[in-house]
Formats: structure tokens, C-alpha cells, sequence
């Protein structure tokens, strides 16, 4: 016999006995794994045939549920499955197609209020076509995507408006047609449910404005026109100090409008045209549970579950196969270590060790431990005390200088390089600048209508702008320089961050000036970091010392704390943090190969998500930027009293429920549904900020140190995300050039930061859409 057969027969014996050992612990046991919600499908199918119990027999059931619930329908191995009919006891009802115990497929469900939704449900969502009527009568047929509508869809009012274009999130967004009763109508752009952009209001006398619009108003450039050929063309707005245009007049009527006033328009011709509100749902089918219990003909001595539509537990640690016929603390306990150890043995026997990026992987994910506030606070006697004196003046002198009402559309000679503006500050003060207690120096600011306007364009309100930076709190400066030897401030409310930079950073910033506000202004949702001001500093006197900085938003200033921290560029060599877990805390920034999470993002917000990579790369690659990360933040939503990690599916606690005393608050499934359908919770949620998401852990095989992701292990955890693409000053020079050519020597030239901006836009996205995914 060959060494290459033995060698194979050894290996089946081994398969054989392996799941031979399975098969025991199944039948004996069964599965105590929590699987996630879409992967139910298949792991009950291999418990089934592990169990032996043979392929699940679907049948008619008819079911008085304990709790007063009552089905109707096809059932198999203890869920609805097939055609069916569930009776909630508060008056809500579905008909429709099931999925192992998940309203999945084509249905009705109706409220006890009258309003129904007919069409297609997935993993307990209204999601794809459908059609919903609200109590009140107003309707809806389009698409959908997770309750809300989403795509094509068109809105009949019962007032007799009616609204067809496009919908993002639950409201109008896109392009779309609004016809009120009354025959007046908008065509044009809409935004959260408000029209804003550019579009045509026609009026039933003939009346009609195009141009731009804000807040459902007209406001920037609009021409309004009358039926007989005169019009009036300008800048609107419903200040009318901010308002200038010129009326022409037709020749057929030269003095039919003269007296007529543009303020008439937001008095008058718009007070009544008001966009119908949308009915608030009181409860959600994706909300609604299922009292279901083990599969039996005879339905005797089985204890009943709560569960929800799309099949997850919601009380207590359950499995899905736990043992019913007792509590189950210690046999669930057994089971679940007999799982563990099932599974230990068969990877010993396959020769499969893995290891987690960090700790053991069957010990709990701990929170990292809480670290004092980040920095060192700037008060007189610290070496930089006067560099931020001379800060905070220059910025009080910069933002508080009077200026025109500046429009978005600037013109070329904004973007000068060399349109700068320097100030002098005496201490005993002159003209312009107030008497200080630092020594006298220069301040410059570089393109300052440039950065006037975006300020603008990001909403900051020039009064808290001043306040957070130049207010009485002192600054705080990080403890130690970034690699590239610059230094980082933070104000004291966390808004913001100011970085010192080289001279050459900010001549890329200048170079890419124009490129980076027109995509701000094209793309609001970009994940490209923030900048509000670039200055310079210039001490007067023997050391005629020069200080560039930029002030940039800090992503990491929310209410939320912050666990972990991931600083990620998609390559390897020497991206890793040289801490042990002991030393890490919540402000430790870790790097790629310390990262052990897939982030699974709501499928809209990772379409979007997706579209702006793409954007934001292609625009860093034109500017021929590189060596740009993507900073990631998580909040972890579950936290036990001693500080472990609680997955998903270990803990399904929802509103309602009794939870542990002492344990924090989770964003349940019922928080998430309420979230989406609330417009206003909504709109706090932005691409990057304050998005609810989960995370899978990951774990990597042991001698594979350079693999940077390794393979997802089913266990999630609920998280709020933050993140954004950093570090976008860094030119591809000849430094550059040389240190990649230096480092493509001695390593692997893919594994390297220094890459050429193509190859390193084409690597960086490649990595971030294997990290990140769509929660299905």
C-alpha cells in the first residue's frame, strides 16, 4: 500500500470518527450554537440530519397558542412553514407565505386600526414590492427595504395629494412629482422629505418658479415667470436682506406685475401648499413574536418559547434546540460545553487550531478598560501655552472678522494660492486686533472665504465655532506626536482637532483645494475628513519661528463611548500595535492586523456605503493622494456588569422584557425598528455617525500573522459605528517614491503603505469591501 493511500484512509477514519462523535453529542444534547438569523436554514437542516431524526414532515396544524395566539396553516419542526395564519391577541394578523417560523415571501398583515400592508415580507420586514394602506386611507405602492420605503414608489393622500418619484429611508428623496388637490404641482429634486435642490413649482394661474430650493422654499438662483412672458430672476431667499433680483417685464403687458413682491411668494403662494405627513405605525410585523413551542403532533409536555417573526429567541440564554421538559440551566450548560468539546476534539483531529488576533478564543471579548481623558491640558507654564494664546486670538480675529454673505458659488480667485491675509498682534494691541499677553507675532490665513464657506457648508455656527476653540476651557494637547512628527489639540468638548503640518502638506491642500469643496458641495454624505481652517503662526523676533496647522472635525466626539478604535489602510507590514491586551484601553488605536471584526452594515446603508468609497477613492486618486486610512470607532451596545463582550444572540432581551438588574441597555430589534420608522431619530443617523450595525468576530489560524482578516466565527455583536477616511494630505513626492522603492527590496511591495495612488485607491477599497458587508 502507497503512503499516499494510507495517508488517505487515516483521513477518513478520522472524518468518520469525527462525526461519528457529532452525531452522539446532537442526539444527545443537540445544538447549542446560536446561529445568526439567515444562516438558520441550513444549520437546522444539519441538526436535523445529525439528530437522525430524518427529513422535518410539513403538515396542518391548528394551534391555540398559551398565550391566546392562534395559527392556522402549514407547520414543521416547531415553526410555521408554508401557508399559514397567525392571530396576535391584540387584533394584528398575517396570511401569508412562512419560512421556518419567519414571515418570508408574499403576505398580508393588518392592524387592529384598519391599516393593512399586501406584499412581499423577508426575514419578518416589509421588504420589496408592497403595498400599504394607513388607517387614515392614504396608500403606498412601491418598494421597500426593512419597513421603510425605499426605490420607486407612488403615495396617494387622502386629501387628494398624491406623490411618484423616488424614496430613501421612509421618505421622498431623489426625483419626484407632488400634485396637491388644489392642481399646483412640484417637479424636482427632494431631500428627507422636503423639497430641496433644483426643480419647477407650477402654479394653477400659470405662475411658475424654476431654480433651487431649501427646506421646501426657493432659495439660490430662480427665475419666477408669469403667463404673459414677464419674469423675475435672482437670489432668493425668505430674508429678504440676503434677497436681490431684476423683474422684466413683457412686451405685451409692461406693467401688469410691477407692484407684484417676491415675499409674496413665501407669504402667499406657498403657505397652503404643505407636503402631506406619513402615518406613524404603532407597531411593526418585524416587532411582532411568535409563541411556538417544540415540534410535536401531540404538542404535549413542551414548555413555549417566545420568539420573534424573523426567528430569534427573546427571553432568557436559549438554544435552539434546548432541552424542554425542565428549567435547563445545567443541562443547557452541559450541552453547551459538550458542543464546545465535540468541537475542540474534531479540530484536534483535523489538525485545525485556531487562534483569536488577540486573547484566547474561548475565553469571553472583554471591553477594553476606560482610560483618563485624552491629553494634556494646556495652562500657563506648559512650553506651547503661548503658541495657543496666539491660536486662539488668531481664530477669534478670524471668524469674528465681518464679512458679505458668502454664496456657494465661489470663484476661482478664492482658491489662490496666494490669497492669504496677514495680521499682526502687537501685545499692546492695534486697530484690529485687541492687546494680549503673548509675545507679538504674525497671523496668516490661507483661502480664508474659502474656508468661511465651508463652515458654512458643514452648518457650523461661527459663535460655537469660537467658543469651542477660543473659549475659556484650555486646549488639550495629545500626549505624544503622530508618526509624522505633527502635533494634535483637542478642544475641550471634543468637537474638534488641530494638527500641526509641514509646509508640503499644506501646499497639497491648497493644490487640492478647489477639487476637495466641489466634492463636499457634490457629495454631502462623503467620508473624507472635515477641515474648517488652515493657518499659520509666525513668532516675531530672533526665532522667527513658523507654525502650520489645520483644524479638522474630531468623528470620535459623540455621548457615546468609544471601545475600540481601528486605524486600517489595507496592508501589513507593520500594522499591528505593539501593546498586550492588558495595556490596551479605549483610546488605543489599533491597525489592520489587530482587527478581528467584520462590520455589517443595514443593506441601504451599505449600498450607500459602497457608492461613497468609490467616490471618495476615485477622488483622492485624481488628486494623487495616498497613504489615507479609515478611522473606525465601535460602541458596543452589550457590556456585562465585569466588562465582558455579550453577543447578539446570548442575550435577546426587547422592550417589554425583564432584563438583569445592573445590566446596560441594548439597541434591541423593537429600538432598531422604531429608528427606522421615526424621521427624526433618523436624521441623527448619518453615513459614518451614530450607525447601528453589528459586528461578526473573526478569528485567524495560527502561523497565518500576516493575514489580515481572518474567518468570520457566526458570533455578532450589536454596536453604534463611526468612521471616516483620514490622513488625506500625504502627496505621492519622491520621498515616496523612494521609500517604496526601498522597502519593495527587502519586502513583499503589496504588503507596504508607499504605493502608487492607483494601486493604493485600487488596494484600499478592495480591503474595505472585504471588511465591511451587508447585514442580511
Amino acid at each position: 500500500m502507497s503512503k499516499e493511500s494510507g495517508v488517505l484512509r487515516a483521513w477518513e477514519a478520522t472524518l468518520r470518527k469525527t462525526q461519528a462523535a457529532k452525531k452522539r453529542a446532537n442526539s444527545l444534547f443537540g445544538t447549542t450554537t446560536v446561529a445568526h438569523a439567515d444562516d438558520d436554514d441550513d444549520n437546522n437542516n444539519d441538526d436535523n440530519d445529525n439528530s437522525g431524526s430524518g427529513t422535518s414532515e410539513i403538515y396542518h396544524a391548528e394551534k391555540v397558542l398559551p398565550n391566546g395566539d392562534y395559527y392556522t396553516g402549514q407547520w414543521s419542526d416547531s415553526f410555521p412553514h408554508g401557508q399559514g395564519k397567525y392571530l396576535w391577541t391584540d387584533g394584528c394578523m398575517y396570511v401569508g407565505e412562512w419560512f421556518r417560523g419567519k414571515t418570508m415571501g408574499k403576505g398580508r398583515f393588518s392592524w387592529p386600526s384598519g391599516a393593512t400592508y399586501e406584499g412581499e415580507f423577508k426575514s419578518g420586514y416589509m421588504d420589496g414590492t408592497g403595498t400599504y394602506t394607513g388607517s387614515n386611507g392614504d396608500t403606498y405602492k412601491g418598494q421597500w427595504i426593512m419597513n421603510l420605503k425605499h426605490g420607486h414608489g407612488v403615495k396617494n393622500c387622502v386629501n387628494g395629494d398624491c406623490y411618484e418619484g423616488e424614496w430613501r429611508r421612509g421618505l421622498q428623496e431623489g426625483i419626484g412629482r407632488y400634485q396637491w388637490k388644489s392642481g399646483n404641482h412640484y417637479v424636482g429634486e427632494w431631500k428627507n422629505g422636503e423639497i430641496c435642490g433644483k426643480g419647477t413649482f407650477v402654479w394653477t394661474n400659470g405662475n411658475r418658479y424654476d431654480g433651487y430650493w431649501e427646506d421646501g422654499l426657493p432659495k439660490g438662483n430662480g427665475t419666477f415667470k408669469w403667463p404673459d412672458g414677464s419674469f423675475y430672476v435672482g437670489n432668493w431667499s425668505k430674508d429678504p436682506c440676503e434677497r436681490n433680483g431684476t423683474y422684466y417685464p413683457s412686451g405685451s403687458s409692461p406693467e401688469a406685475n410691477l407692484e407684484w413682491d417676491p415675499q409674496d411668494v413665501y407669504n402667499f403662494d406657498l403657505s397652503e401648499c404643505r407636503i402631506c405627513p406619513g402615518e406613524k405605525v404603532s407597531i411593526l410585523p418585524s416587532q411582532k413574536k411568535l409563541a411556538v413551542w417544540r415540534s410535536s403532533k401531540s404538542g404535549d409536555g413542551f414548555r413555549p418559547r417566545r420568539m420573534s417573526v424573523d426567528g430569534r429567541v427573546s427571553v432568557g440564554v436559549e438554544s435552539r434546540t434546548k432541552m424542554w421538559d425542565g428549567d435547563g440551566d445545567e443541562s443547557s450548560g452541559f450541552a453547551r460545553r459538550n458542543s464546545m468539546a465535540s468541537r475542540d476534539l474534531e479540530d484536534d483531529l483535523l489538525g485545525l487550531h485556531i487562534d483569536d488576533a488577540r486573547g484566547n478564543p474561548g475565553l469571553p471579548m472583554k471591553v477594553p478598560r476606560k482610560a483618563k481623558r485624552q491629553g494634556e491640558t494646556i495652562s500657563k507654564g506648559h512650553k506651547n501655552y503661548e503658541l495657543m494664546l496666539n491660536l486662539q486670538l488668531g481664530i477669534r480675529h478670524s471668524v469674528g472678522r465681518p464679512a458679505p454673505a458668502a454664496s456657494l458659488d465661489l470663484k476661482p480667485s478664492a482658491f489662490d494660492p496666494k490669497e492669504k491675509v496677514w495680521t499682526r498682534f502687537p501685545p499692546e494691541g492695534s486697530k484690529y486686533t485687541p492687546p494680549h499677553q503673548s509675545c507679538e507675532f504674525r497671523w496668516k490665513d490661507y483661502c480664508p472665504l474659502v474656508f468661511r464657506t465651508l463652515r458654512k457648508l458643514f452648518n457650523v455656527d461661527p459663535a460655537d465655532y469660537m467658543i469651542s476653540i477660543c473659549g475659556n476651557d484650555a486646549l488639550r494637547e495629545l500626549s505624544s506626536p503622530g508618526k509624522s512628527g505633527s502635533f494634535f489639540y483637542l478642544t475641550n468638548d471634543d468637537r474638534y482637532m488641530i494638527k500641526t503640518i509641514k509646509k508640503a502638506e499644506t501646499k497639497v491642500l491648497l493644490r487640492m483645494l478647489p477639487a476637495y469643496y466641489n466634492h463636499f458641495r457634490a457629495f454631502e454624505n462623503t467620508l473624507v475628513t472635515k477641515f474648517y481652517g488652515l493657518h499659520c503662526v509666525k513668532l516675531t523676533g530672533p526665532i522667527q519661528k513658523k507654525v502650520r496647522f489645520i483644524i479638522m472635525g474630531n468623528l470620535m466626539c459623540t455621548e457615546y463611548s468609544i471601545h475600540r478604535r481601528y486605524d486600517l489602510k489595507g496592508s501589513s507590514l507593520g500594522r499591528t500595535t505593539d501593546k498586550s491586551e492588558t495595556e490596551i484601553d479605549d483610546t488605543t488605536i489599533l491597525k489592520d492586523l489587530d482587527l478581528n471584526f467584520i462590520f455589517r452594515l443595514q443593506k441601504s446603508w451599505f449600498q450607500e456605503f459602497c457608492r461613497q468609497i468609490d467616490r471618495d477613492c476615485e477622488f483622492l486618486e485624481q488628486e494623487r493622494i495616498m497613504d489615507y486610512s479609515l478611522l473606525v470607532g465601535l460602541h458596543f451596545k452589550e457590556i456585562s456588569p465585569t466588562g465582558d463582550l455579550i453577543p447578539s444572540q446570548s442575550r435577546t432581551t426587547t422592550i417589554g422584557d425583564s432584563q438583569d438588574e445592573g445590566a446596560p441597555a441594548r439597541l434591541s430589534r423593537a429600538d432598531m425598528d422604531q429608528i427606522l420608522l421615526d424621521p427624526s431619530r433618523w436624521a441623527s443617523i448619518k453615513l459614518g455617525l451614530n450607525m447601528p450595525a453589528r459586528v461578526e468576530k473573526t478569528v485567524r489560524q495560527s502561523g497565518y500573522e500576516y493575514q489580515i482578516l481572518g474567518e468570520p466565527t457566526g458570533e455578532y455583536y450589536e454596536v453604534v459605528m463611526f468612521f471616516g477616511i483620514i490622513d488625506i494630505l500625504q502627496d505621492y513626492d519622491i520621498s515616496k517614491k523612494i521609500e517604496h522603492a526601498y522597502k519593495s527590496i527587502q519586502y513583499d511591495p503589496t504588503s507596504i503603505s508607499a504605493v502608487d495612488p492607483r494601486q493604493y485607491s485600487r488596494r484600499f477599497r478592495d480591503f474595505i469591501f472585504h471588511i465591511f458587508a451587508q447585514d442580511t
